[in-house]
């Protein structure tokens, strides 16, 4: 009997029981003193994540998410004194780029989800704040287009020479996953953010990257393992339920993604060893650069309108299911090679594209070897993509997590997911 297509599944099969309690409300003290659950081969063991390097695949290439948080959520008053949570999203002008958008000065316009907002009938809302170097500053912000779900809302602030990023990090706060259910603390501002990030623009933590440390990065160079970066500026959709009944219903959120030509080179140097991703939001990435390049190799392939007509390269949500025949004779190395031939065509050493990309169970990887990942929501979009990687044996991983006491969520423990990979690169032994 075959599989169903992605596009049939319903995600109130991939479920489980998730008690409140089990949701970490705080990260540890300690980063690395996390607990790590290994899956290899379906057999598996309890470690902590500072054992990490005794874990990985020998010649292990990991893959980390360089993207920093922004200080997204603004809470402004309106004249009578009710206060407005701001989400900002998206820029929409006077650009679309995030990284212009943040440098632009004065005035500009994002998409936003609006809180609180029901008493919000026209005139703008009004935060005030101070600079980092302690002057006072005022921000205006006014409602234009209401949207499903969001608004367009544009922004002015004093002093008019201050960037919108330095807006964010001194009138804003952090955007915490709204499990939680708390503001954000002086804490979060440390440890909400990987002590790798550098690349601001995203609204949520790749949260798998939370566990390293300065320490563990340097013991994992001295124990041989090669390192890479990318940036998926993770968006709000990562909060987003799924909601229909099948998941062709379900639209799948768009995520800017920068890749350097040299990371490309690394990917290409490094096969066949095994490549693993901290993270989902690397994982995306790294699926995506190979669609991306069967997209410029065959364009013929790729649906009218999805991406003819964009500003840059765009992975689609149903590309891999409906471009699967096509690409079948398409190696990881030939897709590689072909971005790298856009990015010397087009004479610039950065590929920027967008990605919808949904992995769900039907999906074959093409780049990656292995997952390090933190345990997921029920019934989300994320436990999809564990599921793509396991199969069945998803469930056997998350019974075992939640039988053993271990932590979910962002600020919860991590897993190590490594479904066909047998040789490690020391022995290991079974802990708490």
């Amino acid at each position: 009997m075959n599989a169903p297509h992605p596009r049939d599944l319903s995600i109130h099969d991939f479920s489980y029981p998730l008690p409140p309690d089990r949701i970490a409300p705080e990260p540890l003290p300690d980063r690395a003193a996390s607990r790590l659950l290994v899956s290899r081969n379906g057999q598996l063991t309890d470690q902590r994540f500072r054992d990490l390097p005794n874990e990985l695949p020998a010649g292990a290439l990991l893959i980390f998410n360089d993207t920093r948080v922004v200080r997204a959520r603004l809470l402004a008053r309106r004249p009578t004194g009710g206060q407005v949570e701001l989400f900002c999203l998206e820029p929409v002008a006077p650009h679309r780029s995030l990284e212009m958008a943040l440098q632009q000065t004065g005035s500009c316009t994002w998409r936003c989800l609006v809180g609180n907002g029901r008493r919000w009938k026209e005139g703008p809302v009004l935060l005030e704040f101070e600079t980092a170097d302690g002057q006072p500053a005022t921000l205006w912000a006014e409602r234009q287009v209401q949207e499903a779900g969001t608004a367009l809302i544009d922004f002015r602030w004093e002093p008019a020479e201050l960037p919108f990023a330095e807006v964010l990090r001194a009138g804003g706060h952090l955007p915490l996953p709204p499990y939680l259910g708390r503001p954000d603390t002086a804490t979060d501002a440390l440890r909400y953010q990987t002590v790798y990030a550098v690349a601001e623009g995203a609204v949520a933590a790749p949260t798998a990257g939370l566990h390293f440390t300065p320490e563990l990065l340097a013991e994992l160079a001295q124990q041989g393992f090669s390192t890479g970066h990318i940036t998926l500026h993770v968006g709000a959709g990562t909060f987003q339920p799924v909601k229909a009944g099948r998941m062709a219903d379900h639209p799948m959120h768009t995520e800017p993604i920068i890749v350097t030509a040299a990371l490309l080179r690394q990917l290409l140097s490094h096969r066949p060893q095994p490549v693993l991703a901290v993270g989902t939001t690397s994982l995306r990435t790294l699926e995506s650069l190979y669609w991306l390049g069967v997209g410029l190799l065959k364009p013929a392939t790729v649906a009218a309108g999805e991406v003819a007509g964009q500003p840059e390269l765009l992975v689609t949500q149903w590309q891999p299911y409906d471009m699967a025949a096509a690409a079948d004779n398409i190696s990881a190395e030939v897709a590689l090679e072909a971005l790298l031939k856009h990015l010397e065509a087009n004479g610039t050493d950065t590929l920027q594209a967008s990605t919808r990309l949904l992995i769900a169970p039907g999906y074959r990887f093409r780049l990656i070897d292995g997952l390090i990942t933190n345990f997921h929501q029920p019934e989300s979009t994320l436990l999809l993509l564990v599921a793509a990687l396991l199969g069945p044996g998803w469930r056997t991983v998350y019974y075992h997590a939640l039988t053993h006491e271990y932590r979910f969520l962002s600020y919860g423990d991590s897993s190590l997911l490594l479904p066909g990979t047998a040789e490690v690169s020391a022995n290991s032994t079974e802990r708490c």
